[in-house]
C-alpha cells in the first residue's frame, strides 16, 4: 500500500512524514517553494523528541506520478481547494486500467463535513477522517507537530457511514467489521506511525463534534491566539449557536467525554525548540497570506444548516464574513482585537 498525500501542508506533512518514518511507502504532493524545499532537502518534521529530516518522494502535479492499484489517496488540502484537487486526481489513470475515481480509495483528512460529500461525487470509495492533529506549516519544507507521545488522533471510517454500529463509543475500538481490509490496513499503518487511529462505524459523529471546536478558528485567525475574556466569550457564543443548530438538524456527534477519553494521557502539547506554538489552520493561512481561509466550511456550515432548519446563526455569519475579508485583504492575525470583533458581531 502506498500513500499519496495530496496537500503536504501541516496535516498532510505530519501524516506523510510519520508514515514515511515508520517504513511506509509515501509520496507527497506539494506546490511552489514548499515543493522545491521538499525536493531539494527533504521534509523537516519538528517534534518534541527532535527534528526528523525525511527524504520523502515528492511531486508537484498529478501528471508526475504514475498511480498504482495499491495506492491510497489522502486528501489534506483545505476544503475550499478540494474541488480542484478532486477533479484533477479522480480522472487520473491507474496502472492496469481505470481511473483513480473508479479504483482507488480516498481519505478526506480535512476539517468540516463537506469534503466527503464533494469526494463521493467523484470517487466510488471514500473514507472520512476526523483529524485531531495540532501542527504548523509556515516555512517551506518544514512542519511542526508538537504532540506526544502520540502525534495525533485520526478517527477513521467509511463514508457514507455504516449505521447500526457502536458509533465509536469505545475509543480505540474497531466498530467497523474487519471484513474491510483496506480500512484496517490504513488504521494499522497509522497506529505504527505514532497516531491514534480508531475505526468507527459513523465517522461523521466525530467530524461534527470537531466542527464545533473549529468554530473558534475564525476568532483565532482575526484576533490572533488570545486568552482574553472577550475572545473566550465570542468563541463560546459561536459554539452555543452551533450546538443549537446541530440539535435542530438532529445531527448526532461524539460527546466531549468520548473525545477526552480517546486522547486522555496520550496527546500532550509540548514545546518544540523552546518556541510556543502559534495558531490553528485558519491563523496559519493568514500568516502565509494565502488569500483564503476555510471558514465557509466551518462557521459557514453552521450558517447553512441554520438557514435550512430555521435557526438564526448571526455570530457564525459575522465571523465567517470578517475572516474571509481578512484573508482577501491579506491582513495578518491580530489586525482586530477581540473587543472590536465582538462589536462587529453585535451589529449583525
Amino acid at each position: 500500500m502506498r500513500y499519496v498525500i495530496v496537500g503536504a501542508g501541516a496535516v498532510g506533512g505530519a501524516i506523510g512524514g510519520r508514515l514515511h518514518a515508520s517504513g511506509h511507502d509515501v509520496v507527497l504532493v506539494a506546490r511552489g517553494k514548499h515543493y522545491e524545499a521538499l525536493r531539494d532537502h527533504g521534509l523537516r518534521l519538528r517534534t518534541p523528541d527532535g527534528d526528523l529530516v525525511l527524504p520523502v518522494p515528492v511531486v508537484d502535479r498529478p501528471e508526475a506520478l504514475e498511480l498504482r492499484a495499491d495506492d491510497v489517496l489522502v486528501l489534506a488540502v483545505k476544503t475550499q481547494d478540494g474541488v480542484t484537487a478532486l477533479d484533477t486526481w479522480s480522472s487520473r489513470p491507474v496502472s492496469g486500467g481505470g481511473t483513480a475515481g473508479e479504483r482507488l480509495p480516498l481519505v478526506c483528512a480535512q476539517n468540516g463535513v463537506e469534503g466527503e460529500r464533494l469526494a463521493l461525487r467523484r470517487f466510488r470509495r471514500v473514507l472520512g477522517m476526523c483529524v485531531w492533529l495540532p501542527s504548523t506549516h509556515l516555512e517551506p519544507g518544514v512542519v511542526e507537530a508538537p504532540c506526544a507521545p502520540y502525534t495525533g488522533a485520526l478517527t477513521l471510517g467509511p463514508y457514507p457511514p455504516r449505521r447500526g454500529g457502536r458509533g465509536g463509543a469505545a475509543p480505540g475500538a474497531r466498530d467497523v467489521p474487519t471484513a474491510d481490509p483496506v480500512v484496517e490496513r490504513i488504521a494499522e499503518g497509522l497506529e505504527r506511525s505514532v497516531f491514534l487511529a480508531p475505526v468507527v462505524a459513523d465517522v461523521m459523529r466525530w467530524k461534527y463534534a470537531k466542527l464545533l471546536g473549529n468554530l473558534a478558528n475564525a476568532v483565532d485567525a482575526v484576533c490572533g491566539p488570545s486568552d482574553e475574556p472577550a475572545a473566550r466569550a465570542l468563541i463560546e457564543r459561536a459554539r452555543a449557536e452551533g450546538t443549537a443548530v446541530l440539535d435542530a438538524a438532529g445531527i448526532d456527534r461524539a460527546s466531549l467525554a468520548e473525545q477526552q477519553q480517546l486522547r486522555a494521557g496520550k496527546m500532550e502539547t509540548r514545546p518544540i525548540g523552546g518556541s510556543p506554538r502559534g495558531g490553528g489552520s485558519s491563523w496559519q493561512s493568514l500568516v502565509r497570506g494565502t488569500g483564503a481561509v476555510e471558514v465557509d466550511y466551518l462557521n459557514g456550515e453552521i450558517v447553512l444548516l441554520g438557514r435550512l432548519y430555521g435557526v438564526p446563526a448571526p455570530v457564525n455569519e459575522a465571523l465567517r464574513r470578517v475572516a474571509n475579508a481578512c484573508a482577501r485583504e491579506r491582513r495578518t492575525p491580530g489586525s482586530m482585537t477581540p473587543a472590536e470583533l465582538t462589536a462587529i458581531v453585535d451589529t449583525v
